[in-house]
Order: structure tokens, then C-alpha cells, then sequence
């Protein structure tokens, strides 16, 4: 059974075309980039990802192509949620097929499911495939469908290939008794902070982040991750006020404000699809000050 590297997986976007159509040179150069600046593996296509946007012909092509271009190099995580559960085994089974490390998938949504809905949903998922299986939590986007300790334990007796799950409830309790009961039943579970909350995760069992902030700051979350787990939490503080602050300011018209964000780097990705709006220039300028203001541009790489 795989066990989830220690550290900070990224999260590609998915680069456009002007005219919004998938840009596959430019995934390529970034899938690889990812990996040049210290990505311990990689998950795609989050909602970072414009997942919600795109078709699932376009999943597939992508998937393939975030996997042969990885080579190898760091696990490759497929995220398969789409709104149909048909949907969702389609590219669970396709993940696998094309060699994927692992899947995830967040809890059903749209409707609001009851807890034994969420363990059959899941136990089906899992039970589909042979490759190891996280669980996503985001009961803030996902008007309270959550999944909590209790589908935890029932999944971990359930599903010998559950393996983690992203926590992305930004509540320390949910993200404790979680830990505390996953942990217990299986050591090597991986919890996963939802973005780049290290600090306050990593000291209670946490086992890294998926980041969106890497994207523009990969230096910097990793050393956040290395202070955490290396006990230096004087540094490990200071680390982490300035990637939240980066990572609240892409939150705000998100995934639209990180693609801007990008382009400042130089690393343009196109625009965002619709019904999105792509970053504004004014929205561009507020960006760009911020990001002076942190030293962004003095310690992380620009370009490709």
C-alpha cells in the first residue's frame, strides 16, 4: 500500500488558451516546474483547477498528460469529483488505468447528503478501483456536508486502500478528532491541511499540505513545512503569517486572482473560463503591491 510522501503535494492550475481552450504546452512546462521546485507530488484538478469548468474527455487528457509528464518523479494524484457519481467512477477507473499513484475525491455535493449516503458514495468509490483512495472535506464551499470522525472510522474498516484525506474545514477540531480517530486505526493515514494552514496542523499528526499558494511562493511553503517539522517554531510562525496573508489574497477571486498572480512571476497561464472572470489589470496592480510588500520577488523564482 502507497504511503503519502511528508510534505507539500501542488496543485496545478490548468493553463488556457486565449480563446479558453486547454493549453497543453504550458501544463507541461508547469507540471515539470512544480516538480523543479520542490513539490513532494502533485493533485489534479482541484477547483484551483477549474475542475467544475472542465468536460471529462478534457479530465482525461490532462490526467494523462500530468502523469507521463511526472514520470515518475513524485506520486500523481487524480482528483475524480464530478456532480454525476458516474461520473466520478469513470475517472477513478481511468485514473488507474493510466497509472495514477492515487485518487481523491471530495464528499458528494449539490445535494446534502445524509452520513450513511457519504460512506455508501465512498465505499463504492473505493471499492472500484485498486489504487489507494483520500477523502476531500470542505464542508465551508459544500454548504456543511462534511465528513467527520465517525465516517472516518467507518471508511478506515471499510476500505483497506482509504489512506488520507484533505481537511479543509479550517476548524481545528474537525481536524483533530479526525486525526486522533485515523491515526489510531491506521498510523500511516495521511491528513492533509486543505491549503496552507502547516503550524497549526502539522504538530497534531498533520502530515503536509496541498498548497495553492505554491504556485507563486513554492520556497516558501516548503520551508514553512520543514520548520514545522523540524520543531522551529519561531521560524515556522513567522512563515506562516506571510503565506497565509499570500494565500488569503488569492483566495479573493480565486482561481481568477492566482492565474493573475502567475502571469506576475512570468508564468503566464491564459485566462480563466467562464462563467469565472479572468483577472482585472486593477486586480492585477493590487497583486503586484502585495507581493512586493511580502519580498516575493527577492526570494522566490520567476519565469519557468
Amino acid at each position: 500500500m502507497w504511503v503519502s510522501p511528508k510534505g507539500v503535494f501542488q496543485t496545478p492550475i490548468t493553463p488556457m488558451t486565449s480563446d479558453f481552450q486547454l493549453d497543453s504546452a504550458t501544463f507541461e512546462k508547469l507540471v515539470d516546474w512544480h516538480i523543479r521546485t520542490g513539490a513532494v507530488g502533485l493533485v489534479w484538478p482541484y477547483h484551483k483547477g477549474e475542475s467544475l469548468n472542465l468536460t471529462i474527455e478534457e479530465r482525461k487528457r490532462f490526467a494523462e498528460t500530468a502523469i507521463r509528464v511526472a514520470a515518475g518523479r513524485v506520486p500523481v494524484v487524480i482528483h475524480v469529483s464530478a456532480l454525476a457519481p458516474a461520473d466520478t467512477l469513470d475517472l477513478a477507473r481511468h485514473a488507474q488505468k493510466i497509472g495514477a499513484t492515487a485518487i481523491i475525491s471530495i464528499t458528494p455535493y449539490f445535494w446534502k447528503p445524509t452520513a450513511e449516503a457519504i460512506i455508501h458514495h465512498f465505499v463504492r468509490l473505493g471499492t472500484s478501483i485498486e489504487i489507494p483512495f483520500l477523502a476531500y472535506n470542505s464542508p465551508g464551499y459544500l454548504d456543511g456536508v462534511e465528513l467527520n470522525a465517525d465516517i472516518t472510522r467507518t471508511l478506515i474498516e471499510r476500505l483497506p486502500n482509504f489512506v488520507g484525506c484533505k481537511e479543509a474545514s479550517f476548524d481545528s477540531e474537525k481536524f483533530i478528532e479526525i486525526t486522533r480517530v485515523a491515526l489510531s486505526m491506521r498510523p500511516t493515514f495521511a491528513m492533509m491541511t486543505g491549503v496552507e494552514y502547516l503550524l497549526p496542523s502539522v504538530p497534531l499528526g498533520g502530515s503536509g499540505s496541498y498548497s495553492s499558494a505554491g504556485a507563486i511562493c513554492p520556497g516558501m511553503v516548503n520551508a514553512l513545512y520543514a520548520a514545522c517539522a523540524n520543531r522551529d517554531y519561531e521560524r515556522a510562525r513567522a512563515l506562516q503569517y506571510s503565506v497565509s496573508r499570500i494565500w488569503l489574497m488569492f483566495r479573493d477571486q480565486y482561481p481568477s486572482s492566482l492565474k493573475g498572480g502567475m502571469a506576475i512571476m512570468g508564468r503566464a497561464v491564459g485566462p480563466t473560463r467562464g462563467p469565472l472572470p479572468t483577472a482585472s489589470p486593477e486586480r492585477l496592480a493590487y497583486l503586484r503591491s502585495q507581493l512586493e510588500d511580502i519580498a516575493v520577488f527577492e526570494s522566490e523564482p520567476t519565469g519557468w
